[in-house]
């Protein structure tokens, strides 16, 4: 098994992203046949309702996290809410999942858009590291 820290959690759906402030987080790589991973961050109790929905509804959530160093981008996962824990004003996650692999395509797609639109060699290059940090959708070409 791996450890990493996590440094910062988005739920990614079709409206965008949901930021969840993170007091603290961890990821840890399983490097088992399922290659299965494991989140668990501690938050705010305000997102408790948010949390609990998911939990309920056992539905399969697309994350983002930035996992070790800020300038990280973010790794996708698909994973699942198995458990929430009250710890006095904060809530801890525990999600299991996966993954995504297609991490690699997604700068690649990013950039063939942008270059659709002529940009400056300057505002690309801008544009280019915005969008490898926020990751927004990407429309199908």
């Amino acid at each position: 098994m791996k450890t990493f820290k996590m440094l910062s959690f988005d739920l990614v759906n079709e409206g965008g992203k949901l930021r969840i402030p993170i007091i603290d987080g961890i990821i840890i790589n399983q490097e088992n046949s399922h290659k299965s991973w494991i989140l668990e961050l501690f938050t705010s109790k305000k997102h408790l309702p948010t949390f609990e929905k998911y939990k309920s509804s056992g539905e399969v959530l697309d994350v983002n996290a930035v996992i070790s160093f800020p300038e990280n981008e973010p790794a996708p996962f698909k994973v699942i809410v198995y458990s929430i824990k009250e710890i006095g004003e904060q809530i801890s996650v525990l999600l299991k999942g996966t993954i995504k692999t297609q991490r690699s395509k997604y700068a690649e797609q990013l950039l063939k858009l942008l270059l659709e639109e002529n940009l400056s060699k300057d505002e690309l290059l801008e544009r280019f590291k915005k969008g490898m940090r926020e990751r927004p959708r990407l429309k199908e070409s």
